[in-house]
């Protein structure tokens, strides 16, 4: 096995989006093992969930999905990271990305500079909760992991919103 993985796969998702016992599934704490199942649907535990939260729930429109996009390509691009495939949905991003780096710091960084970019594009509340406080970020050490996540992020995700496939070398625009 290589030193360093070929790239990851990192999810995160927007504020509010994924509660735990949503009847789609959703991981914890206690459930956060590769391979290991989704928590049990629990409608008492998601309204629970949605009464503690302390702002409605953060949806990426089609202006904040094209701000983000356009911002994790930048993110990458000045920092040198091979972005192969980055989807943004209304609830969530995916990104399949190779780094010398470790995901959460990638994670991070992105998070913070969409942010950014949305507060000051948008006039957006500096405060505003927009994403989870964590996110997955999945390890790929060998070329068909990196191939089946790029497909996934790609073609995996139903409709395609806010998309780069990796062939444009173009700088992005905002």
């Amino acid at each position: 096995m290589a030193s360093s993985p070929l790239a990851y796969f990192i999810t995160f998702s927007t504020y509010g989006a994924w509660l735990h016992g949503r009847d789609v599934g959703s991981i914890d704490k206690e459930h956060n093992q590769f391979s290991t199942p989704f928590l049990e649907s629990d409608s008492k535990r998601e309204e629970i969930e949605r009464t503690n939260m302390r702002e409605s729930a953060y949806v990426l429109n089609a202006e904040r999905r094209k701000i983000v996009l356009v911002t994790v390509r930048e993110v990458c691009s000045h920092r040198h990271w091979r972005l192969w495939a980055c989807h943004v949905r209304s609830t969530h991003v995916h990104v399949v990305v190779s780094a010398d780096e470790k995901p959460e710091k990638i994670m991070s960084d992105l998070k913070a500079y969409a942010s950014r970019r949305l507060r000051e594009q948008l006039n957006e509340r500096p405060d505003a909760k927009r994403w989870t406080q964590h996110g997955s970020t999945r390890y790929l050490w060998k070329e068909p992991e990196v191939a089946a996540s790029i497909e996934y992020v790609l073609r995996g995700q139903g409709d395609l919103m806010e998309c780069y496939d990796g062939t444009e070398t173009s700088e992005p625009e905002a």
